[in-house]
């Protein structure tokens, strides 16, 4: 009997543009996997990308190259916005088990050497003094009200009390603080990714846009193997990754539109966790642009828009669509549809955790003081509630000395944010019950409990399927 051949063939990983090269021609051949792969080895990858990839606008060729970028030195706010990709997988520096104050602050490039930047770093270095000095004191309050069990050893207590400490006490970290991220993402996400940073209204993103951009077109700086460290990263495949003009405008318009044309009520009464009424998809992508580019709660926009002509409603569809090309794929703010659409509004620390769950459309408003603060219970009950307002107070102060843009590097945690948060049951439920759990941070877990609560008030059939944790049961010495 005949040996029955692999079925499973393992390529061993090569560089990115390689890989899609030699994936995209073994599916234009009858060639066997192996065979495409000596293929490559003797012929020119640009020509062939050009020609399948450019010419004919098979960008589909890019999701077979994959590459892992690492992020370093880079401020809170620069990885929100790097992470902020449907199809992104990745990790960044845990505020709750590593030190923020042993970082680097990032300054702002708008006021890098001007005699704005010492104001920027003492109001910094008070917040990180803050921080430090408080994780100091959360210990010890932790360690006296939560005594080590006897069946739990001693290293794992202390690492399990210095992480609840941390979750008290990162509310004063800020988006200006240093941190670090790795991804892996296909070569048409980090295209993506540097056509949207390129166009951000924060210098150092525009920056980070191009030096990315270098970084294909050059020899990867780590390298497993030598023979790795000559070759170009994906010189062909993200060449054509320019700054997305489109969204920009786009967005600009929309929002210079909403502030000549539009007054919002002021949405007193609106939760922190808002369930919207489902309405139909043009009234729902009408109402997506005007909050995305607004401060007023989700539930009000729309109640607004629903009251609009249908010609109202088109000059805001028109506005968004203005310019664009054939090319150009419809933004975020055009995916309509979803069942449950949730406005949550919580601190930046809680955004940053829910921010990772990518099988939702987000829409986030911009980063304001606005909305508040939040003061952690810990806090209080370790009696720091004074001087942790104290330091909040500070850097406020510090804010309205600053540029518009280098403001928002001071936000601490605490401040609050508004989200739209679109999805299905599927989603919410895998949230709620994800989330609530007595291992994550009582912040997001109070908005996960609360996403169930909405869906068991609107579909008691549905809700009634979600498995979530009340906050109020705690468990401490969990992690």
């Amino acid at each position: 009997m005949s040996a029955t051949p692999n079925r499973v063939v393992v390529v061993a990983p090569m560089p990115p543009e390689k890989s899609a090269y030699a994936l995209a021609r073994y599916s234009r051949s009858p060639d066997s996997v192996a065979q495409s792969l000596e293929w490559v080895r003797s012929h020119s990858a640009e020509k062939f990308l050009d020609s399948f990839y450019f010419q004919y606008g098979h960008a589909s060729i890019a999701d077979l190259g994959h590459a892992i970028f690492c992020f370093e030195g880079v401020s809170e706010l620069a990885a929100i916005e790097i992470e902020d990709e449907p199809l992104w997988d990745g990790q960044a520096k845990s505020s709750r088990y590593q030190d923020f104050s042993v970082g680097a602050t990032i300054t702002p490039s708008e006021i890098a050497g001007t005699a704005d930047e010492p104001v920027y770093r003492e109001a910094a270095n008070a917040l990180l003094a803050a921080y430090l000095g408080m994780h100091g004191r959360l210990v010890e309050h932790l360690r006296e009200a939560l005594p080590r069990p006897a069946d739990m050893q001693a290293g794992r207590y202390e690492r399990t009390i210095a992480a609840r400490a941390y979750d008290g006490v990162r509310y004063l970290l800020f988006l200006g603080i240093s941190t670090n991220l790795g991804q892996v993402t296909s070569i048409r996400t980090l295209e993506k990714q540097m056509q949207r940073l390129g166009v951000s209204p924060y210098g150092e993103l525009r920056e980070l846009a191009v030096e990315m951009k270098q970084a294909c077109a050059a020899p990867p700086a780590c390298v497993w193997d030598a023979s790795q460290a000559q070759e170009a990263l994906a010189p062909t495949l993200a060449k054509y990754a320019d700054p997305d003009v489109f969204a920009r405008q786009a967005r600009d318009r929309v929002r210079q539109w909403a502030a000549q044309n539009v007054q919002f009520a002021a949405g007193d009464g609106v939760r922190d966790v808002d369930l919207a009424p489902n309405v139909g998809p043009l009234d729902e992508i009408v109402a997506t642009w005007l909050y995305g580019v607004s401060s007023a709660p989700y539930r009000v926009v729309l109640d607004e828009v629903s009251g609009w002509s249908s010609a109202r409603k088109n000059e805001v569809i028109d506005l968004a669509l203005q310019g664009r090309d054939r090319r150009d794929e419809l933004l975020r703010e055009f995916k309509a549809g979803y069942q449950y659409v949730f406005d949550v509004v919580c601190d930046i620390g809680a955004y940053r955790d829910l921010h990772r769950h990518r099988r939702c459309v987000q829409i986030r408003q911009d980063f304001c003081d606005g909305l508040g603060f939040e003061t952690p219970e810990l806090i209080e009950q370790a009696g720091l509630g004074a001087e942790y307002q104290a330091a909040l107070d500070q850097a406020a102060a510090a804010r309205t000395a600053l540029p518009e843009k280098a403001r928002d590097y001071l936000l601490p945690f605490a401040a609050r944010c508004r989200t739209l948060y679109k999805m299905d049951f599927a989603e919410a439920e895998y949230i709620a019950r994800v989330r609530s759990g007595v291992k994550g941070h009582i912040s997001y877990r109070r908005v996960a409990w609360e996403i169930r609560n909405r869906v068991l008030e609107r579909d008691p059939a549905l809700g009634r399927l979600i498995h979530a944790t009340p906050p109020e049961i705690e468990d401490p010495l969990t992690r």
